[in-house]
């Protein structure tokens, strides 16, 4: 078998094929790289059967639509995929074969709705489902379903997933059920609790990267994309030196007291949660301002004016509510407080006699 990583970038991209026929395809290009694509392959003789996207990107601008005008290459991609210009759309269980190589189609919805991995009969090629040891991956509870399917492929496939900003080296499956926390057992309800404690939501441009992959730009300035920011991986809108920020707690005793007792001026409550998880059963904090934990980086300038006052930061259990503490620290807000518990431990307090 041919296999190749093509970047020198996060962003992976993978070669695949025969060494008998020289047929080769694509997953994952990046548009920046497109031209470096095509001169591989013909410095090396490959002839370019497809170009697959394992997913639609949400971080960087396909490569795929610019490889098919170059080599009339067919474009692959999940039959859900809302990409315009795939030439064709592949099932959940889709079977074929690369001149002498099998290769299975998996779909894996999840961190996207048309995500899929490649599964080879040694390596499983897992896009933005399944990123190695804690790099994490997944946006919704679909995620369970998706890698409840992983967990039954065997320990030997190599796994090989389309970031790594870390410089994790690809193991086997084996030792990612093993070190893995996406592949941890647990019932869909506790993954769902998992997720949510721990995920930021998308950054804003990328919507922007989206929709430009939606309509197959072949424009490399289609979207503003911040260099070298890990935006895939589990917390990966957060800043460089954010996680190791540290953030000082105040109890959610304390900031019952304040509010029974009207002593917040000049305290502002920063409640990072979704705005949807603000009509849930834990409801709010009257008063309190929201700005999802994914946005509070790009929302500083707004929140400047705030900066010699007070801050706690809330979300359902504290999770993403350290993050948002942890940014505005770094970003040079003196005096920053997360909540500890979140809203789950200030409802629980609430029915202590």
């Amino acid at each position: 078998m041919i296999f190749k990583q093509l970047n020198r970038t996060a962003c992976k991209t993978y070669l695949v094929g025969s060494e008998t026929s020289k047929e080769v395809i694509i997953v994952d290009p990046v548009l920046p790289q497109v031209n470096e694509y095509a001169s591989l392959l013909k410095n090396e003789g490959l002839k370019l059967t497809h170009v697959l996207d394992t997913h639609t990107h949400a971080d960087h601008i396909s490569g795929a639509g610019a490889l098919v005008d170059l080599t009339s290459a067919v474009y692959v991609m999940h039959q859900n995929s809302p990409v315009r210009c795939v030439s064709f759309r592949v099932p959940d269980g889709f079977e074929c074969h690369l001149s002498d190589i099998p290769v299975k189609v998996m779909h894996t919805p999840g961190h996207t709705k048309d995500s899929m991995c490649l599964v080879f009969p040694d390596r499983i090629l897992t896009g933005d489902t399944l990123f190695l040891d804690d790099g994490g991956a997944g946006r919704t509870d679909l995620h369970w379903e998706s890698l409840q399917k992983i967990m039954k492929l065997p320990d030997r496939l190599m796994v090989y997933p389309a970031h790594e900003y870390r410089g994790r080296e690809p193991s086997g499956l084996g030792e990612q059920k093993k070190r893995n926390p996406n592949l941890q057992p647990r019932s869909k309800e506790e993954y769902i609790k998992w997720l949510t404690d721990m995920k930021l939501g998308p950054a804003d441009w990328m919507n922007d990267v989206l929709k430009a992959n939606y309509a197959c730009t072949r424009d490399p300035r289609a979207a503003h994309i911040p260099a070298d920011t890990p935006s895939c991986e589990m917390k990966g809108t957060m800043a460089p030196g954010i996680a190791e920020q540290q953030v000082p707690t105040i109890s959610v005793a304390e900031v019952r007291r304040r509010l029974e007792t009207k002593q917040l001026d000049g305290t502002v409550i920063l409640d990072v949660r979704e705005p949807a998880e603000l009509k849930g059963e834990l409801g709010v904090i009257p008063g309190a301002l929201n700005i999802p934990v994914g946005q509070v980086a790009q929302r500083l300038k707004e929140l400047e004016k705030l900066k010699e006052k007070e801050i706690v930061t809330l979300c359902r259990s504290g999770a993403r509510a350290h993050i948002a503490a942890a940014t505005l620290l770094k970003a040079g807000f003196r005096k920053v407080f997360n909540m500890s518990g979140g809203m789950t431990a200030f409802r629980q307090a609430e029915k202590k006699p």
